[in-house]
């Protein structure tokens, strides 16, 4: 990346982290935080509004910070501000998986749900990922290699 591209970088993740510990400072509810600084529409998309930038920036310490900033307004546990309301997802996995998943929040004393929600809010790789367009490439690799 060159010097002027970092630069950048690092000016807007300043102006994000000075917005993110004002906010913080007011002791909102997590979701609340979490909409404003990277949900969609947040400052975070507003001021890294492609993939490469939103992914430079998840690099750097400061993401690391906004998450602790999270965990620790979600160990508050204020109810849902009143404009955020809840869905339910339902997902299919293995049974291992569900048994895994609750050995875990048993040992970290907490439900599965907040263990889950704490996973989701996790930066995934793209390559641990697996998507349709990665698989058809794939295949297509594959089938030229057989050829």
């Amino acid at each position: 990346m060159a010097a002027r591209a970092r630069t950048k970088i690092q000016t807007k993740t300043q102006e994000l982290m000075r917005i993110a510990e004002a906010m913080y400072r007011q002791e909102p509810d997590w979701v609340s935080f979490f909409r404003e600084m990277l949900g969609v529409g947040g400052v975070m998309r507003t001021l890294f509004p492609d993939a490469e930038t939103q992914a430079a920036f998840e690099q750097t310490p400061a993401y690391m910070k906004l998450q602790q900033m999270i965990r620790s307004l979600r160990d508050r546990e204020k109810a849902l501000p009143p404009k955020e309301t809840t869905r339910v997802i339902t997902i299919r996995i293995p049974a291992s998986l569900h048994d895994s998943l609750t050995a875990e929040a048993y040992e970290r004393y907490t439900s599965v749900n907040k263990l889950c929600i704490s996973k989701l809010l996790q930066i995934v790789e793209d390559d641990l990922v697996p998507s349709k367009k990665k698989r058809e490439s794939s295949s297509a690799k594959e089938e030229e290699i057989e050829k």
